[in-house]
């Protein structure tokens, strides 16, 4: 579905897409930010938002949510490097 037939303004997404790639884990400070519950609880919850104002699925975006709350209790971990 295109933006224009969506409630959300285009000012919204944008707003969402930049706070995602500010949150999102990059190469550069993967290693420094993997194990940071907040952090990953954070960019779990940018994500379901961006997939609700984006009209995603909303198991997809029940995921998220949950994989979120997972960090915050502390019951995931990152599993690593996979080349390590």
């Amino acid at each position: 579905m295109t933006l224009e037939k969506t409630f959300w303004s285009i000012e919204i997404n944008n707003l969402i897409r930049s706070l995602h790639s500010k949150l999102v884990l990059k190469d550069d400070n993967w290693h420094k930010l993997k194990n940071n519950k907040s952090r990953r609880a954070a960019e779990l919850l940018a994500s379901a938002l961006s997939q609700i104002v984006n009209e995603g699925k909303e198991s997809d975006i029940e995921e998220l949510i949950e994989q979120s709350l997972r960090w915050l209790r502390e019951e995931v971990k990152d599993p690593g490097c996979p080349s390590r």
